[in-house]
């Protein structure tokens, strides 16, 4: 494996196996409640972060990004282990201040060459991107090499997901189109992604969640068209809802990976509990 370091922020909430076979380091982003700041996934946990959500209505939780100096303080620390080089791979700049904070620290760090990847995504469609980068360093591509992979997949990848309100969204102003279908009756769930410019938008509204989980299916396999893929379930304190859906994935869908992940604290402070979304990419042939 090339001697490259790959660097994600907190909302990739990748899985404990891949930290541990590959050289990721993860930056985390904050949380703020009232007076109390939390580092996304470090200082509280998923499990921890949604109990609170839900019975603590007193103070809204809010979130804001790495600094500079959070992203300097990781690529010396790469470079310190030995790194000859870095490529970041972010949570989309339409979402996040995120990877403007990188490219400062970039402009700022010269011991080793530093590449970032605006992934246009965040949790498990960036986790994919990742898993795509690291297994492309392990089968010896260069820094330029992986990054091109990485943007590659970004473009082949899709993310569907339905939340159970958009209050969440709307609070944190983290929506676009899907603004619209606020204050419509409850029982509609708008499909939401992400668009080319990396904002959520609504893709399509859909009454009620089930119908909405199976349009989900239904896009997931418009967008597979019959090809072996890589897939990524998430939700917000959902987990049953969660593994249902990977049941009907694996089912319907040729699937050569995939894992179910939670919302970090940070993704959760917009998205509201019972969230349940997909990322997928087709496999390379």
């Amino acid at each position: 494996m090339a001697n490259i370091a790959l660097v994600v922020d907190s909302t990739a909430n990748p899985p404990q196996e891949w930290l541990a076979r590959y050289p990721i380091y993860v930056v985390p982003l904050w949380v703020h409640w009232g007076e109390e700041r939390y580092r996304d996934g470090v200082d509280i946990t998923p499990e921890a972060f949604y109990t609170r959500l839900m019975q603590d209505k007193s103070v809204w939780p809010t979130t804001s990004q790495p600094s500079t100096q959070e992203f300097l303080k990781v690529f010396h620390q790469a470079a310190d282990e030995g790194a000859e080089g870095i490529l970041a791979l972010l949570i989309s700049s339409g979402i996040s201040g995120t990877v403007q904070s990188a490219q400062m620290a970039a402009q700022e760090f010269t011991r080793i060459p530093v590449e970032i990847v605006d992934t246009r995504i965040t949790s498990v469609g960036q986790a994919l991107i990742l898993k795509a980068a690291a297994k492309a360093l392990e089968e010896g591509k260069s820094l330029q090499e992986a990054k091109a992979v990485a943007e590659e997949t970004a473009r082949q990848i899709r993310v569907f997901f339905v939340v159970d309100t958009l209050e969440y969204l709307h609070r944190g102003g983290r929506i676009n189109s899907a603004a619209r279908y606020l204050g419509t009756a409850l029982q509609i769930k708008p499909i939401l992604t992400f668009n080319e410019e990396g904002k959520i938008e609504a893709q399509e509204k859909v009454r009620t969640k089930k119908r909405a989980l199976r349009r989900i299916l239904e896009l997931a396999e418009e967008h597979a068209q019959g090809r072996p893929v890589h897939v990524g379930i998430v939700h917000a304190h959902a987990r049953e809802q969660a593994e249902q859906l990977a049941e009907e994935v694996r089912r319907r869908l040729d699937c050569r990976e995939l894992f179910i992940a939670e919302f970090s604290p940070v993704i959760g402070v917009h998205a509201g509990p019972g969230t349940v979304g997909l990322a997928l990419h087709p496999a390379a042939s």
